[in-house]
């Protein structure tokens, strides 16, 4: 029997935890976009060029999708609190000396660096929303983290151009680096598993394990554990659907500053005016597609078509992307990106929240880890295509309609290759008729 709704009576513990993990995103972002932001300066100052900059992004997003997968082993070998705890500090540290670099090597060595730290979030993420949330609130729990990424995103845009005008650029990267070690004091304190949480109460367990469709433990040894997972065709959905939508978001992470300053001719202090405009459509977009989704599971569609569905209708508003380069209003430009960016999130918070609805919770950050490893590599070549595509062509027309279109294709992998277990359907299906 499924626990009464009013859960302001069972407790809000797992919502703390969720809070905490949208601010380990946001400082996440923050650091990640803080070289992208920037880049005009630091490109004029040591005359990199474009494909330079592909070759430093694409340092970062090589080690990133690495450690999407080993992030993920370990998190699942570890835990969430540890394997959280090292990540932050290793990231944070690695941001701080990347003020210290020179050249197109040392760059893209600080930023590789960096991408082995940063990709621990999203899989760490994932598994404490498999384990703090039942199904109906877990697409929002997962909007919620990851909509710190659009914050995180436009704060770097607001306040990095402005320290770096103010102190220098290098002086940037220090202040996004502390910010990891301020965040590690909330986490240890609010961080705990269901099982062994001081503030979490009877009542706030008992709904959550009621509403948590998937089996805690997968009961395999982890060698058949592991060949179980590459056969498996919802790890193929996930990974191939991932692979072919993050490219998106690295590239409007990367490049929209350098895009503002090479065809809009935007000087640092304009960027910091309108960039992070984007990034505040993305933060609607991720509870846009998180609310749509638990809405529908409430009114009885089962867990995962509510997820795919939410995906189909995501990927019109990406389609906008398409025309954002060939408007001769830059603001209309904007508009049309935020619209793109807007459905992406959307899509985005789905893909995310599918290994913690198939899987159960001592793999879900591995399966979350085959998904960002793709998705890594994915958008490494698409962003050294970014900055090939540039040098060659001296426009960014192939790379924005190139983003408006990848979304349909893993739209469809997704319905192809998803298949829920006939547990997972009945179950959920209950759950949703339950809210009416």
């Amino acid at each position: 029997m499924v626990p009464s709704k009013k859960v302001g009576h069972i407790g809000r513990t797992r919502w703390w935890i969720v809070w905490t993990l949208f601010l380990s995103t946001t400082i996440n972002y923050i650091s990640r976009q803080t070289f992208s932001v920037l880049s005009p300066m630091i490109t004029a100052q040591y005359h990199f060029s474009h494909t330079d900059l592909a070759r430093i992004f694409g340092a970062f997003q090589v080690s990133y999708a690495i450690a999407w997968l080993l992030g993920g082993i370990f998190l699942d070998a570890v835990g969430t609190r540890i394997g959280l705890s090292l990540a932050v500090v290793f990231w944070s540290v690695v941001n701080i000396l990347t003020g210290f670099a020179s050249s197109v090597f040392s760059f893209a060595a600080f930023r590789f660096m960096l991408g082995l730290g940063e990709g621990f979030n999203w899989p760490g993420a994932s598994k404490a929303v498999a384990e703090w949330f039942p199904g109906e609130e877990r697409s929002l729990a997962v909007a919620i983290f990851d909509s710190g990424s659009s914050v995180g995103g436009a704060l770097a845009a607001l306040t990095i151009p402005w320290i770096a005008l103010r102190y220098g650029w290098r002086w940037a990267f220090t202040f996004s680096g502390m910010l990891g070690f301020l965040w590690l004091l909330t986490w240890l304190r609010a961080y705990h598993t269901l099982d062994r949480h001081p503030r979490v109460t009877p009542e706030e367990v008992a709904f959550i394990r009621a509403g948590q469709d998937v089996a805690p433990k997968s009961g395999k040894p982890v060698l058949q554990r592991w060949l179980s997972l590459m056969k498996d065709r919802n790890v193929w959905g996930i990974v191939l659907g991932r692979a072919l939508t993050d490219p998106i978001g690295w590239f409007y992470v990367f490049w929209l500053p350098q895009y503002l300053s090479d065809a809009r001719g935007f000087s640092l202090k304009r960027i910091a005016l309108v960039a992070w405009i984007p990034f505040v459509a993305a933060d609607l977009g991720n509870f846009t597609g998180g609310w749509l989704s638990g809405y529908c599971i409430r009114r009885g569609v089962s867990v995962i078509r509510a997820r795919l569905w939410i995906c189909t209708a995501s990927c019109l508003p990406i389609l906008a992307s398409m025309y954002a380069a060939r408007v001769h209003n830059v603001y209309a430009a904007l508009a049309l990106v935020c619209v793109a960016m807007w459905g992406f999130a959307s899509w985005s918070t789905m893909g995310l929240t599918l290994p913690a609805d198939l899987f159960p919770q001592d793999v879900v950050a591995t399966v979350a880890g085959f998904g960002g490893l793709a998705a890594g590599l994915a958008g490494a070549v698409f962003t050294l295509g970014v900055g090939s595509s540039i040098h060659h062509f001296h426009s960014y027309d192939p790379a924005f309609m190139a983003a408006g279109l990848l979304p349909l294709f893993a739209t469809a992998f997704l319905f192809l290759l998803i298949r829920p277990s006939n547990t997972q359907q009945t179950t959920t299906m209950g759950e949703g008729l339950h809210g009416l």
